[in-house]
């Protein structure tokens, strides 16, 4: 590959580069050759198709994934009390915290407010607590006091009570918009961007797609592009506030701001809550809470308005979907908007696609929506998926190869913080449907086996089909002449080593624009 500044100039084997660059020798090359390890390899760039940067770096600062109990979680805090000082010495500093989750617990059960105060280090202080899956706030008396009175109910969203109907601390949904968080420093946010760059460089992503800016994201990566300071691409879905007015006629989309390294050109809107906390949309109640069949986070009505205008009005929308309801409706939405449009300059997006109906899986490969997948949801899901669906709703959850089938084009992405960032977990995922350690509930060849990917389909999910989903793939997303030189040196082809190997592989070295950002060639 001969790359010149920032792009692909040829590809070919080194004979025929040598041929045609006119070199005899490597004296008079007018190249500098450059190779890489034995037995390495070269890719395109990686992509996350879906993920929160600054939400990743705030979780870097107290991680809640080794809490394997309610008491484990409590004493994590704990421990970050002990370890800075200044929080230990300001008792009404808030401590923000993400990762907690229930369904991982050997009792399967909301925490409480009440397990905050029976440690004397952690009582009494400001505490807020985001699930793994970013859909429920676990909050300390402290928070609920100051943050009362609360309405009766949230449409959208959840508030949790006990018997007699006292809040137990935990919001779900868009019943967490009740809670008032501390407001971020400047310093802050690029303490937490520098958190995110300098990890997605180190697993080999160039391109990251952030699902749901809101304005102070938004307003952030603005200012960063203004100071030059871009180190990654950056696709950005802007938030969308259903009481807030109709923006999509006074703003304009960002297209390949700060050399192409940042667009802010599409619209992010939630339908729906989560499979995990019980507020994704289903057809039919929950196969282990008959009381409920969760719930949409906003009236199909709005669907209904604002796709149409903010597709008219040159925005790309990108709904989160994770009941079969909630994209059944989305779609109904997509369908009615998109009969007399170019879809191709649209590209309408699932982001999520969890669970779909057999005819809506047919819709979203005839229709040319993108489903925006995260397949290591689907192995941290499988341990309790059945028990919430029953044996065979649970067919349609996570079902990648049916969506292939059915002409859809996947964007894979890791949803993190909710999941590993490390791109090839989401690979291994994607080709295994089993745990890092081989396991599943249907045994070593893994959760519903039949709805695996081939290594290609999965790397073109992370490279050239993202690219696809974020309207870069005339510049990324494949290694040929005339692109942007994005690529990624691994230690070892995943295209070929035994699938318990694919994790073992090391990134060597990352490049944007040429230019290595991470390791050396």
């Amino acid at each position: 590959m001969v790359v010149s500044d920032s792009h692909i100039m040829d590809t070919g084997s080194l004979e025929d580069i040598k041929s045609r660059w006119g070199i005899l020798n490597a004296s008079s090359s007018p190249l500098h050759i450059r190779y890489i390890k034995d037995g390495s390899i070269v890719l395109p760039g990686l992509s996350d198709s879906h993920a929160h940067i600054l939400e990743y770096g705030a979780s870097r600062q107290l991680s809640l994934e080794g809490g394997k109990t309610i008491k484990d979680t409590v004493a994590l805090v704990k421990r970050y009390i002990l370890e800075n000082a200044d929080v230990q010495k300001d008792r009404s500093r808030v401590i923000e915290g993400w990762g907690w989750d229930h369904t991982s617990w050997p009792v399967e059960q909301w925490p409480h407010m009440d397990d905050f105060e029976k440690d004397p280090i952690v009582r009494g202080r400001s505490i807020i607590l985001q699930s793994k899956d970013g859909h429920a706030l676990w909050i300390s008396p402290h928070v609920l006091n100051t943050s009362l009175p609360f309405p009766n109910e949230v449409e959208g969203g959840v508030i949790v009570r006990d018997e007699f109907r006292n809040p137990t601390g935990v919001l779900l949904d868009n019943a967490q918009e009740l809670i008032q968080k501390p407001p971020l420093t400047e310093d802050d946010l690029l303490k937490r961007f520098a958190a995110t760059v300098k990890d997605a460089l180190a697993n080999g992503l160039t391109s990251v797609h952030d699902a749901g800016l809101n304005p102070l994201s938004l307003a952030f990566f603005k200012r960063q592009v203004a100071a030059g300071n871009m180190p990654i691409r950056i696709y950005g879905m802007t938030f969308f506030e259903e009481n807030g007015p109709y923006w999509g006629n006074l703003s304009k989309p960002i297209i390949g701001a700060s050399n192409g390294r940042f667009s802010a050109r599409s619209v992010k809107i939630f339908a729906d809550g989560a499979l995990r906390s019980g507020g994704a949309a289903l057809f039919e109640p929950y196969h282990d809470n008959p009381e409920t069949n969760g719930f949409m986070r906003l009236d199909p009505a709005v669907l209904y308005d604002v796709i149409p205008r903010f597709l008219s009005d040159g925005w790309q929308v990108n709904v989160h979907a994770i009941g079969d309801r909630a994209n059944s409706i989305v779609l109904d939405a997509f369908e009615s908007t998109l009969k007399n449009v170019n879809v191709t300059a649209l590209r309408p997006r699932l982001e999520h696609a969890q669970i779909l109906t057999e005819a809506d899986m047919a819709r979203v490969g005839k229709l040319g929506v993108i489903a925006s997948i995260q397949p290591t949801h689907a192995i941290s899901d499988m341990w309790y998926a059945e028990d919430r669906l029953g044996p065979e709703r649970v067919k349609g959850l996570y079902a990648f190869r049916s969506l292939i089938n059915h002409g859809a084009r996947l964007a894979l992405g890791s949803d993190f913080p909710v999941e590993d960032m490390n791109p090839l977990s989401g690979f291994y995922s994607a080709v295994t449907r089993l745990s890092f350690d081989g396991r599943s509930p249907h045994g070593t060849a893994g959760w519903f086996p039949d709805q695996r990917l081939t290594r290609q389909e999965a790397l073109r999910g992370m490279t050239i089909d993202a690219a696809y989903a974020s309207f870069t793939d005339s510049e990324v997303g494949s290694l040929v002449p005339g692109k942007r030189a994005d690529y990624v040196v691994l230690s070892q082809d995943i295209m070929t080593v035994p699938v318990g190997q694919i994790l073992d592989t090391k990134v060597f070295a990352t490049a944007i624009d040429g230019r290595p950002v991470f390791g050396e060639i």
